[in-house]
């Protein structure tokens, strides 16, 4: 089959390359994915998990992309839920090779349906920036109706969600990001935008939760803008500053079944937008990922027609 590799940790999303590669086995729990569309985070060439097993060991060459949407080829021995043929979308494993190829095995449990009426673009584009959205506002963030949210990077992929979840649950949405970005964040959702080049941060006054994809010296002055029993979320590692009498978390996204089903339903009746700034075929992969001008959103991947 055909697929994206990388084999040099230095050498980034230049370094990935189209090549042949096996196509891979159903283990027990397993099905094996014919690929239609998949989407990437560039920041994952930096985790250790793209190069090496769960042992430590060197797995490259390695396929990188974690979310994907296509349809059940195979079913692995014990597999329940899924059957052969059926349309489904999904957040694979950190340590097994990923979703920039023709054919993927996954978990079962990893995945979820994909309505007959969701391009199987849009359904990559959800798995990572839904489920992150979802599980830092509701899960650890505790989210209530009428509490104020700090989405920073308003809109990005993940921001956009964030901005759009935490509106629909009630919330009073402050976006930031540059000033580029200010009518798409409207746009998304937030009610109110910083432009983090020029406003200052600080005049946002008390919210109840940041939700950090930035870190750095963002996180830092974000966590002063939290009210007493106000929440940090962080995407992007522990905070080194902490709300007063709050509460500061950072969690890595876990896929959830239960919870990718709620995103999408969210998509299908006209609540929920993704945020889709490219879509490239798989022969187009690495200069997708390697563009001359920023483009904001998800870079999507279509591996099949």
């Amino acid at each position: 089959m055909k697929a994206i590799v990388v084999t040099d940790q230095a050498a980034g999303t230049a370094g990935m390359k189209l090549a042949e590669r096996p196509e891979p086995q159903a283990a027990i729990n397993d099905v094996v994915v014919q690929v239609y569309a998949s989407g990437f985070v560039g920041t994952e060439l930096a985790w250790p998990s793209t190069w090496t097993d769960r042992l430590g060991r060197d797995r490259t060459p390695s396929i990188p992309g974690h979310e994907l949407a296509g349809v059940v080829t195979t079913l692995g021995y014990g597999t329940t839920g899924l059957s052969v043929g059926q349309r489904v979308f999904g957040l694979t494993d950190w340590t097994r090779d990923g979703t920039l190829a023709e054919y993927a095995a996954v978990e079962a449990r990893n995945l979820a349906p994909l309505p007959g009426d969701v391009d199987f673009a849009v359904g990559a584009s959800l798995p990572i920036s839904g489920l992150t959205a979802w599980q830092g506002l509701f899960e650890h963030g505790r989210l209530q109706a009428g509490q104020s949210v700090l989405a920073h990077g308003a809109a990005g992929a993940v921001g956009s969600m964030v901005t759009q979840l935490a509106r629909l649950a009630g919330a009073h949405v402050i976006g930031t990001g540059r000033a580029a970005d200010r009518q798409n964040a409207l746009d998304f959702g937030a009610h109110e935008f910083v432009d983090l080049d020029n406003d200052a941060l600080e005049d946002v006054g008390g919210v109840d939760l940041v939700f950090d994809v930035i870190g750095g010296d963002i996180g830092q002055r974000s966590a002063g803008q939290i009210r007493a029993g106000g929440t940090l979320v962080s995407i992007v590692g522990p905070s080194e500053a902490r709300p007063v009498d709050g509460l500061a978390v950072d969690f890595v996204v876990e896929s959830d079944r239960a919870q990718l089903s709620e995103v999408v339903q969210r998509v299908r009746d006209g609540r929920l937008r993704t945020n889709i700034g490219n879509i490239a075929p798989l022969d187009e992969a690495v200069s997708a990922f390697n563009p001359t001008e920023r483009r904001p959103g998800k870079t999507i991947i279509r591996v099949r027609p």
